[in-house]
């Protein structure tokens, strides 16, 4: 169903219809299409910059792989826990996620979690893995809202603004929800023009792009990029999520906005407690970027393969050894038992022979007394 959305102070419209195309009974959605062009921007600007950060590429993509899987997963079971009233009378909209109800937080969690997995066992670094994540989760959330603009989610409150945006869906969706928005302190007219909340998402995420590529050169330790990623992107979501009027709630809290706030406080005081420290000791092992290890270094040239070979082969060797050492002690025992036994017999020989030779020394002296019977 096609749909117009209109910003009447700016005289644009606009015909938007979810459905890209079709291939016969098989459609294709916009929603997805954006999703996946904003991964695939993510990874064009991600990838070449592995390096930069001591990272091997042929690892990362293992990395990255994994953490798609955990981003589209988590996000849609967050959404679900906390929009389970849309779901619970048929489950099987659970599964229609080209309709929306994709939650950018539960994504953030579902990729760290699964991908920092997959990132120890490829022997990769966590924290430099996630300062080089951090640009791609704010250039796929910045190109990724805009699949929220062609499903016509994610706007505010009303608006005087130039740039304020209407719909049928818009008007329909408030209309059914006056009440419980008062419930939050929140009063609409669902015929007014209302934020984009969409809009000021993707540009915050794309100013933040460009803030972490020019911050780079400025780190001071491994993790400090996804630190300022979480502060970042957490400051302007929690102001935009005060906009909205579809929050996912929590009684009469925003859970997204709850979240916010607490992700900046955590990424600051992280940021400033991790410098100071850095300025006090004088330590500079934690002033040394992953980067510039050994360990980067022998991973970029291929030399950390070739040792993982070794320190194996050698282990391997070892634990030969072992085995070996410990058969040894039985076999020394068999060997320490015959030597003894030859003693015994040795012995039992000489004890013996006296017994032989005694009855001929008698009669030798019987022979004497005969001959000289003087004596």
């Amino acid at each position: 169903m096609t749909n117009i959305v209109s910003f009447p102070a700016l005289g644009l419209e606009f015909n938007v219809h979810p459905v890209a195309f079709s291939i016969g009974g098989l459609h294709i959605y916009w929603y997805g299409i954006i999703i996946a062009a904003a991964f695939g921007l993510a990874l064009l600007y991600c990838m070449p910059r592995a390096k930069k950060l001591g990272l091997n590429a042929d690892r990362v993509v293992d990395v990255v792989i994994a953490g798609t899987i955990g981003g589209v997963v988590g996000a849609r079971v967050y959404y679900v826990i906390f929009a389970w009233e849309e779901f619970a009378d048929d489950l099987s909209r659970i599964f229609r996620t080209w309709e929306g109800g994709m939650a950018i937080y539960g994504g953030l969690i579902g990729a760290v979690a699964l991908g920092l997995a997959m990132a120890k066992l490829r022997h990769v670094k966590a924290m430099p893995m996630l300062d080089l994540a951090a640009s791609g989760f704010l250039i796929g959330q910045g190109i990724g809202r805009w699949g929220n603009f062609i499903n016509q989610e994610a706007f505010g409150s009303n608006t005087t603004l130039p740039w304020g945006m209407t719909s049928s869906n818009v008007v329909n969706y408030l209309s059914d929800r006056v009440s419980a928005l008062e419930g939050i302190g929140v009063t609409v007219d669902p015929y007014a023009p209302v934020h984009p909340c969409f809009l000021y998402e993707s540009i915050w995420c794309l100013v933040g792009v460009l803030v972490l590529h020019l911050y780079t050169r400025h780190r001071k330790f491994d993790g400090e990029l996804f630190c300022l990623y979480l502060g970042w992107y957490g400051l302007g979501r929690a102001v935009i999520e005060g906009l909205r009027t579809d929050s996912l709630m929590l009684g009469t809290m925003r859970v997204s906005q709850l979240l916010s706030i607490l992700l900046v406080i955590v990424a600051v005081v992280f940021i400033v407690s991790r410098r100071m420290r850095i300025r006090r000791s004088g330590d500079p092992e934690l002033a040394t970027l992953y980067v510039d290890t050994q360990e980067s270094k022998d991973m970029l040239s291929g030399a950390y393969d070739e040792a993982e070979k070794a320190r194996k082969a050698a282990k391997k060797a070892e634990g030969d050894s072992q085995e070996k050492a410990e058969e040894t002690p039985a076999e020394t025992e068999t060997e320490e038992a015959d030597p003894a036994g030859e003693t015994r017999e040795g012995e039992a020989t000489e004890a013996e022979t006296p017994q032989e030779e005694a009855p001929e020394d008698a009669a030798e002296e019987e022979n004497e007394k005969r001959e000289n019977p003087e004596e």
